[in-house]
């Protein structure tokens, strides 16, 4: 049985659509199962600050179909430092809180280990529209942040089209390249930069346009990782090289909004209610995760551990149906 008796939950690091979701499950199975639920404002900062809510069914109404996070969400640099996770942990004595449900990216999960050491149970839930989770083939998120590049791109290229341009679009992803290459191969891109493979702007894009000038194409598409950068720079190397007229767009932190998907919201939902129940069944400091289609976890220390890498076969689609 479960020594614990009150879970605090909170979102860190970037916003995710879906986060919402997440933090529903979590209170409405923490109060299922009997336990206390806390919510801590403003991330790891909540701790820090002491500023910590009570939290019932109804806290959490009419908030699954919503962006962002209601509990808010900051990063933190003091928390650290050792002043910092005392602070963090003598806010959780104060309340009662026994384990903390932290939603949120590797930077999150960090907190979670340092918060674990001083005595503090933990679970962390998988939310960043990155993808970039080492341990699970899905984070919260990302279905929601890849159709809102799909649909912005789908009207840029609306606008390619009727003008023939080339259209060099910027999508979210600092140290990875999931959403531009899934976003690429949705949209029909000619091109996909990515922090994960090597590239060459003349043989990888120039040369490319260039071969499908000669068969008819007239507009194109190149998609480009917020890790690689300078859209507006390629933008100018590939409008000197080809004459063709090109413009940079930066789709940024719009992809982190929005009414999160059915997917979104389905995970997170699965993932929050998993999160309350390792800890009933007295499973501490494990992180959530999709594994081929079901809902799973990991000991923190060996999620942590684990190396994520984009699948060598959507390279190659990407390159195949985009000539």
């Amino acid at each position: 049985m479960s020594e614990i008796k009150t879970i605090g939950v909170l979102t860190s690091g970037g916003d995710a659509p879906g986060m919402n979701a997440a933090v529903r499950a979590v209170v409405r199975a923490g109060i299922y199962y009997g336990f206390k639920v806390k919510g801590i404002m403003h991330g790891y900062n909540g701790l820090i600050q002491d500023n910590v809510i009570d939290m019932d069914l109804r806290s959490v109404s009419n908030i699954i179909q919503r962006g962002g996070t209601m509990l808010f969400t900051a990063r933190c640099k003091e928390f650290t430092t050792e002043e910092g996770q005392q602070k963090a942990y003598e806010t959780c004595v104060k309340h009662g809180i026994d384990a903390l449900v932290v939603i949120g990216g590797d930077g999150s999960f960090k907190g979670c280990q340092a918060i674990a050491k001083k005595g503090i149970k933990c679970i962390g839930i998988p939310g960043t529209i990155d993808n970039d989770i080492s341990c699970s083939d899905y984070t919260i998120g990302f279905d929601t942040a890849l159709n809102t590049s799909l649909q912005m791109i789908d009207r840029l290229r609306d606008t390619a089209r009727s003008h023939e341009r080339c259209s060099v679009v910027e999508v979210m992803g600092r140290h990875a390249g999931y959403i531009a290459l899934n976003t690429a191969i949705a949209n029909g891109a000619m091109a996909v930069i990515i922090p994960e493979r090597e590239f060459d702007i003349q043989k990888d894009v120039i040369e490319k346009i260039i071969e499908s000038q000669k068969i008819g194409k007239k507009n194109f598409l190149v998609v480009v990782a917020e890790g690689i950068g300078d859209a507006a720079g390629m933008a100018k190397i590939i409008q000197y090289a080809t004459g063709i007229e090109t413009r940079a767009t930066i789709l940024g932190h719009v992809q982190r909004g929005g009414s999160p998907t059915s997917r979104d919201r389905l995970i997170a939902s699965l993932m929050g209610c998993k999160a309350v129940e390792l800890l009933k069944d007295g499973e501490y400091n494990r992180v959530v995760a999709l594994k081929e289609y079901k809902i799973v976890s990991y000991d923190i220390e060996e999620a942590l551990a684990m190396k994520k890498t984009i699948d060598p076969y959507f390279l190659h689609v990407a390159d195949i149906v985009s000539i």
